[in-house]
């Protein structure tokens, strides 16, 4: 779902459609590896677009989904440090740590 999602947001620009941080947010939840959610999410350019809550919620959840806890904790740190994390945002990255048996 991932691959389909990201090869529809390229094709976009093509399509004379704005993207916008939803567009990103719809792609990132599509997302079910950390590593893949992450590399979008630094893919959104500060210059045009501001990752939001819910970016960052979308690429937690899907180190959740991958199991991928340290890169939940790394993202939540980074989240921090330019927005406030929300329940959903320590939530999604507890999850990722108990799936893991982390916790």
């Amino acid at each position: 779902a991932c691959q389909w999602a990201l090869a529809l947001l390229a094709s976009m620009d093509q399509l004379v459609v704005q993207v916008d941080v939803i567009c990103y947010n719809a792609a990132l939840s599509a997302c079910e590896k950390g590593a893949e959610a992450l590399g979008l999410l630094a893919a959104i350019s500060p210059a045009v677009l501001e990752p939001n809550v819910w970016s960052y919620n979308a690429a937690l959840s899907a180190c959740e989904k991958g199991v991928e806890w340290r890169m939940a904790l790394a993202l939540l740190l980074t989240m921090a440090q330019v927005l406030e994390p929300d329940n959903w945002s320590y939530n999604a990255a507890a999850s990722a740590c108990e799936k893991s048996g982390k916790w």
